[in-house]
């Protein structure tokens, strides 16, 4: 009687093996986070990285500086215009004081580039505090809804409690 070459032993190593090179070929098509210097602060949530171009923070909107379309979003709260021109200003004055000239680290998610060609990251400050969280924290942002993206529900909760100290945007 010939022995079998295909044992139980055999098949869980070939298994094992599959498995190794599975993980090892989804950790090369993970990104690395990248590094860069903050260049120049466009508005509460674009920002311009040394090496990268134009960074667009993910899972955040900020209130334009002038009047749009775009305040069409803020009416489900009832968040005056002239409010919406304040935070603009102050989350501009803030970024460009905090961030300006910082060495940030960039992180990605599913989608890298939006429709307009930036590059969609979320922010490390060199604290490790992430840029697009702060803000939320700080009332200068909402969760951009439209999209899933990996941090949304963190995101969310920084909102909502920003929203109860009714800091920034959600300010009486």
């Amino acid at each position: 009687m010939k022995k079998s070459f295909v044992t139980p032993w055999r098949v869980l190593a070939a298994c094992l093996l599959l498995v190794a090179i599975t993980l090892a070929g989804c950790a090369e098509a993970e990104e690395a986070p990248v590094r860069g210097q903050v260049q120049w602060i466009y508005d509460g949530d674009t920002i311009k990285v040394a090496g990268i171009g134009k960074v667009r923070l993910i899972g955040i909107d900020t209130p334009e500086r002038e009047d749009s379309d775009r305040d069409r979003f803020y009416r489900r709260w009832d968040i005056p215009p002239k409010r919406l021109r304040r935070i603009a200003s102050e989350v501009l004055q803030f970024n460009i004081s905090r961030v300006k000239g910082k060495t940030v680290t960039l992180s990605f998610d599913q989608e890298k580039t939006d429709r307009f060609g930036r590059t969609l990251a979320y922010v490390a400050l060199p604290d490790g505090r992430l840029l697009n969280r702060l803000l939320l924290e700080k009332g200068y942002a909402t969760v951009y809804r439209r999209f899933d993206f990996r941090l949304k529900d963190d995101f969310l909760t920084a909102e909502n409690i920003a929203r109860n100290k009714q800091l920034g945007l959600w300010s009486r």
